[in-house]
């Protein structure tokens, strides 16, 4: 059986959702691309993963400022607003009747291409945008368990070639990483960034504790995670001393606790990494405070928005 971070427990509604492609909508197995689309064609394009909780989108805003951010860093014009982008997931939303536990995956690419290429120039079509919407609720046995990392030798790459902060289609580096990690026995990939220091995971933000202090990367070299921010954000305000900092393997196979974030899972304990055991308790003691605080969090948001 799968396990890792994003394993989402069987929700039988899924079966039947209606798929956004365009403006329309089209039941699940109905919903198709063109061939010639740019996302297919060359990964070109960018996206955004939310989640509706109690009726609101979280942390909407920090979404969209990374999402129009990878659109103009790549040179692709959406073509909507951020209250047209909204109202598309919205009317997604209410055709499939969803309230509450959903993910909702918004992906916009360059558009079709008159022939397989890479030159924007031979588009022919405007944005395309799909938007799928779930019921996922996130596996407890992963929160329960913890999931297990290896070091890969695939690393995040220099922002001069393709910044890691850029949300795109173009994964396939991401996806190396896993691959290798998977046929080592782990559950995820523990990513280093050109320099050799830990920077990330394929597809989570990676967290380190020691002596009472919550370590994670940079930021140079990593997805800048929306939950990720969110963590430091609330080590600040309840005086937990958080650092964003350059730290190797030496230091991680000494930490006392390890975590990984994403929008998906939220905060998802490290039991193992290259064969190590990080913590003998999962949660770990700040683990399970931080996820309180992270939960508490999205509560907040969620009030903010209702007022």
């Amino acid at each position: 059986m799968t396990h890792g971070t994003h394993n989402a427990v069987y929700d039988p509604r899924n079966e039947d959702v209606l798929i956004y492609v365009n403006g329309e909508l089209f039941p699940r197995n109905e919903a198709k691309i063109s061939v010639f689309d740019s996302g297919y064609l060359v990964g070109d394009g960018v996206w955004e993963g939310f989640r509706l909780h109690k009726g609101v989108l979280v942390f909407l805003k920090e979404h969209y400022d990374r999402l129009f951010q990878g659109a103009k860093t790549v040179g692709m014009d959406l073509g909507m607003s951020r209250d047209e982008i909204t109202k598309a997931i919205w009317k997604t939303l209410d055709a499939n009747d969803m309230k509450d536990g959903v993910h909702v995956r918004l992906m916009f690419t360059r558009g079709i291409k008159k022939t397989p290429s890479q030159d924007p120039r031979l588009t022919i079509s405007g944005p395309n945008l799909v938007i799928i919407a779930e019921y996922k609720k996130a596996d407890p046995e992963s929160r329960d368990q913890g999931v297990k990392l290896f070091t890969s030798t695939i690393r995040r790459g220099s922002p001069d070639y393709l910044d890691p902060r850029l949300n795109c289609h173009s994964k396939i580096h991401e996806v190396q990483a896993l691959v290798q990690a998977l046929e080592a026995g782990a559950d995820e990939a523990l990513m280093l960034d050109i320099n050799g220091f830990v920077s990330t995971c394929n597809a989570t933000n990676f967290f380190m504790v020691k002596d009472g202090e919550v370590w994670t990367s940079t930021g140079q070299y990593c997805m800048n995670g929306i939950t990720r921010g969110k963590v430091i954000e609330v080590c600040e305000k309840s005086g937990i001393s958080c650092y964003q900092k350059n730290f190797s393997l030496f230091d991680v196979y000494g930490a006392d606790e390890a975590f990984v974030t994403g929008s998906f899972g939220g905060l998802t304990p490290v039991t193992e990494i290259d064969g190590r055991i990080i913590s003998e308790s999962v949660p770990g003691s700040m683990t399970q405070r931080l996820q309180k605080l992270y939960e508490r969090a999205i509560e907040e948001g969620v009030n903010e928005v209702k007022v």
